[in-house]
């Protein structure tokens, strides 16, 4: 005789989010023990993940947390953007967001071999994944953080498809409020304009010097005398900072100035100066290799043919 009832199913399913069928096996297999008929939904759960964690995740969305001086942004990956607009996919993503801030773990592997809720954070995704029924990847973690004279802003765009972080050293707290305020607007720019890098310094020399070469090529086939090229080439050089650094990137809002214009003007009014000290911009799925699989090859291999 069962030592159970329809009552202890539906607890268990609303405690678990298990199938009913599922919950009725697991109950009869430990006896009407809720502990462990959790526990062996669980072990099932598990093996259910593990048949889908070789699926591609390249969908998903961008989650951030800011408060005071310091930011954190996470970008959660799964199969298919159904799944990743799905209240439970969502609730899951806010959660990693807040237990990476809270625990102040800067990456992906910190976040992995962390613990979540009592239990190892690797067991604790595994269960998500058999709960949501898609592989789920935590793939990547930005912070930024600065002393009481600094702030941080960020915006998260298009429903977690590109999330931006940005910070800046005002010349006394005072100023920051009017600045974290003008950050928000930068973060907007970053966040549709796609700049590189932060600014002039934080381009690697390499890249500079790729530039040139590629620009003297053009030059050349342009037919333009190789005596002259030296004399257009910092043009050519000046042209490419401006559009891939954030500091002098033309301001979207108001193309007249640059976007570290915009800041400085921002901060003089507010009776002090600012200078942009960090930047990250996150877009979903960017080098993840996506597979195409022909639907009716698929639908083959799922009937054995």
């Amino acid at each position: 005789m069962a030592n159970f009832g329809p009552k202890d199913v539906k607890k268990l399913r609303e405690m678990t989010d298990a199938g009913m069928m599922d919950c009725k096996q697991a109950l009869s297999a430990t006896d009407g023990d809720m502990e462990a008929a959790v526990e062996w939904l669980r072990k099932k759960g598990l093996g259910a993940a593990a048949k889908k964690a070789d699926k591609v995740a390249a969908e998903g969305a961008i989650t951030m947390k800011i408060e005071d001086h310091k930011g954190i942004m996470v970008e959660i990956n799964s199969q298919t953007d159904f799944v990743a607009k799905n209240e439970k996919f969502q609730s899951f993503a806010n959660q990693v967001v807040e237990h990476a801030f809270a625990n102040n773990l800067a990456s992906a592997e910190e976040i992995l071999e962390s613990e979540i809720e009592g239990e190892g954070f690797k067991e604790y995704l595994a269960l998500q994944i058999a709960t949501i029924g898609e592989n789920l990847v935590v793939r990547r973690v930005a912070t930024i953080e600065t002393d009481e004279n600094g702030t941080v802003n960020g915006y998260v765009h298009a429903g977690g498809r590109v999330g931006v972080l940005v910070a800046a050293q005002c010349d006394k707290p005072e100023t920051c409020p009017a600045v974290k305020e003008a950050l928000k607007n930068i973060a907007m720019h970053a966040a549709a304009m796609n700049p590189t890098y932060l600014n002039e310094e934080a381009v690697p020399a390499e890249v500079i010097e790729k530039e040139k070469e590629i620009a003297r090529e053009q030059l050349l086939k342009e037919g333009k005398p190789e005596n002259i090229l030296e004399k257009i080439l910092p043009g050519k050089i000046k042209r490419f900072l401006q559009d891939n650094t954030l500091e002098n990137q033309k301001f979207v809002m108001d193309d007249k100035i640059s976007v570290s214009e915009y800041l400085a003007k921002v901060a003089k009014e507010a009776g002090g100066s600012a200078k942009l000290i960090d930047y990250v911009r996150f877009e979903l799925g960017e080098g993840v290799e996506k597979v195409e699989e022909d639907f009716a090859a698929e639908v083959a291999k799922q009937m054995g043919k």
